[in-house]
């Protein structure tokens, strides 16, 4: 018979299992990131072809519906990504650029009221004004750092999206295919698990992209709205910036709420600024308890303290890139662990 005794009680025994199993997987997470990282040029077009084919999916699929050819299917929807994302691209670089005078002007203007105000506790809104630039280079990251090699810069985020779009029409075109190649890619006896996962997580992702984009649509056009009829210069702009920053969440309206309070501020003063304010709430609140309970019901809810986490994790690692795709990637993680934990979860056990 085996020895009873142990050198170590048995809760000493699983909390070192369970450190040598966190130690295993940060190192492995570690490694991961690192080979991404210096495949950047590669793993950067492939996750947005994928959070784009999430996002293109069911218009591919009402093609095919609609007894058209899935190449052809396929073209036509990476046409319309042109068109549309392009266009969009267009109207919110002509709304900045009509605008953006009048925005940075007022937010210089709002710094130095409220450093006169403030005196010299105030003196550094100012100086962070003054030097936006650099810090915006400074927290770009890696990407932001390669802005001095100019054309080359240039030619490799085009580069980057080229492929990303041609990734996209594969990844549409042989989305049918997908399931049989991972299934013949799983270790025995293990396909229909790795083939739930993976619709879990794409599940997850493709919710996450399409509500988002709608909220972020809502969000704009109805601080737009507000921002017109309060008569703040810049409204179309600052819409603009309120579409882009949805799509980092919590932080990005924030920031951009913010932008939109302060140029009131500069410009209508402190009355037109707190109705600002009120409207940038209202929109928010709105969001956060009818739109995406709503619109994301499918998505894997996180809780804010993760979504803040994970943002910061991913500006560490891949700076603004990295925040953009933060979330959906977790969410993607969230998607997988909860169908393992659907498949392999131990129920409570009967107490009749």
């Amino acid at each position: 018979m085996p020895d009873s005794r142990s050198l170590l009680p048995e809760p000493v025994r699983r909390v070192a299992a369970w450190c040598a199993v966190i130690l295993l997987a940060a190192g492995v997470g570690y490694v991961g990131i690192r080979l991404c990282a210096e495949l950047r040029t590669a793993v950067v077009p492939v996750l947005l072809a994928l959070l784009g084919t999430a996002l293109l999916g069911p218009l591919h699929r009402r093609l095919v519906k609609a007894h058209v050819n899935r190449s052809v299917a396929a073209a036509l929807t990476c046409v319309a990504v042109v068109g549309v994302v392009g266009g969009a691209v267009y109207i919110v670089v002509a709304a900045l650029i009509d605008s953006g005078d009048q925005i940075v002007t007022s937010l210089r203007t709002a710094g130095n009221d409220l450093a006169d105000h403030f005196g010299a506790a105030g003196t550094s809104l100012d100086d962070i004004a003054s030097n936006a630039q650099e810090l915006l280079t400074k927290f770009g990251g890696t990407a932001a750092s390669g802005v001095i090699s100019g054309v080359s810069v240039v030619g490799e985020t085009i580069a980057m999206a080229v492929l990303a779009l041609l990734l996209v029409f594969f990844f549409l075109r042989d989305s049918d295919r997908a399931a049989g190649t991972l299934r013949s890619m799983a270790p025995r006896g293990s396909a229909d698990t790795l083939e739930a996962m993976a619709r879990r997580a794409f599940e997850a992702v493709e919710g996450f992209m399409r509500g988002t984009t709608f909220i972020a649509f809502i969000d704009a056009i109805l601080i737009t709205i507000g921002l017109l009829i309060l008569d703040v210069p810049g409204a179309a702009g600052l819409g603009a910036l309120v579409f882009v920053g949805a799509y980092i969440p919590y932080l990005g309206a924030f920031l951009s709420g913010a932008v939109a309070v302060l140029v009131a501020l500069a410009d209508r003063g402190f009355v037109i600024a707190l109705w600002a304010l009120g409207v940038v709430l209202g929109v928010q609140v709105l969001e956060g308890h009818v739109l995406q309970p709503m619109i994301q019901s499918r998505t894997v809810q996180m809780h804010p303290a993760m979504v803040m986490v994970t943002i910061t994790a991913g500006a560490s690692v891949a700076g603004i890139l990295g925040m953009l795709l933060a979330v959906p990637l977790t969410a993607a993680a969230f998607g997988v662990m909860e169908e393992l934990r659907t498949r392999y979860g131990t129920s409570a056990p009967d107490r009749s």
